[in-house]
């Protein structure tokens, strides 16, 4: 059964449907109203270009009225004529204007094709300069390589150095007994390091001086005993525990000359010549410059 609505009820309910159609009228209210403004705002653009068209028109018409003893003079009109007079052939322009943008192309043509002979000059050039550049890198790498190999190098020593620039000779001949550096002496007072070498001779033997120079000292004190010493440039030469000296401090001698004889003076444990080389007061192996 249906249920029957009450008198306030009907008339709530007509209010509800009342306020839904009007609450839709405004919605279309509104959008007539849009369209109504879009239709306005053109016809308003219209009216203005409009007026702008016809203030053109009418500036004009000021101008040419201004003007006018130019525009309407008797050389403006003859030039008019002139122009009009002019008999105009149509295929002839037609092929001038060809011929000119064709000409146009040719001389782009041509332009781009010098651009490219420049770019490939360039080009050559650039690999030319590059050629160059290696081969400079090339010779300084080998430079440095030979130069650092220069540096690598040993240095000569005292030895081939005194060999290349001296002459120097045996001063006595006979049996080596005590060779250059480190020995092992049996008796205490002699020195572990030798600086020298002995030569083994009778006393009195008389030696000779192994090189041209002058003498720098002849001496009687410390373990040399009696000593000379004779210098050449940074050379020196000693001979030491000798029996007899024959030269004098000041001496000029010359290589080969007797100089004096073998003794055992000093710290020496039997007769023989110590002989010593010197280089810068280094001392030098005297089998490394000579042949004993």
């Amino acid at each position: 059964m249906e249920r029957i609505l009450t008198t306030d009820e009907k008339i709530r309910r007509a209010e509800e449907i009342y306020q839904k159609r009007r609450g839709n009228n405004l919605n279309i209210g509104q959008t007539r109203v849009n369209v109504g403004n879009e239709k306005k705002n053109y016809k308003l653009f219209k009216r203005m270009f409009i007026q702008i068209a016809i203030c053109s028109m009418i500036y004009i018409i000021f101008y040419c009225i201004k003007n006018n003893n130019y525009i309407f003079s008797n050389e403006f009109v003859s030039e008019v004529k002139d122009v009009l007079s002019y008999d105009i052939n149509i295929n002839q322009t037609y092929e001038n204007i060809s011929n000119w943008f064709a000409n146009i192309g040719k001389d782009n043509k041509a332009k781009e094709e010098t651009i490219m002979a420049i770019n490939e000059d360039n080009s050559n050039e650039i690999y030319q300069i590059e050629d160059i550049l290696d081969a400079v890198s090339q010779e300084e790498e080998t430079l440095s390589i030979e130069e650092e190999q220069k540096n690598t190098t040993e240095p000569l020593s005292d030895a081939e150095i005194i060999k290349e620039n001296y002459s120097i000779i045996k001063p006595l001949t006979g049996e080596i007994t005590s060779r250059f550096g480190n020995r092992n002496p049996t008796t205490p007072t002699v020195p572990i390091y030798h600086t020298g070498i002995d030569i083994a001779a009778n006393t009195g033997t008389v030696f000779i001086s192994a090189m041209s120079g002058i003498v720098v000292q002849v001496s009687s004190e410390g373990d040399y005993g009696n000593h000379i010493k004779i210098a050449q440039d940074d050379v020196e030469t000693l001979y030491a525990h000798c029996s007899n000296i024959y030269v004098n401090e000041g001496d000029s001698v010359e290589q080969g000359q007797e100089i004096g004889e073998v003794g055992e003076t000093g710290n020496a444990t039997g007769p023989h010549l110590h002989f010593e080389i010197r280089k810068e007061g280094r001392f030098v192996n005297p089998e490394d410059v000579l042949d004993f």
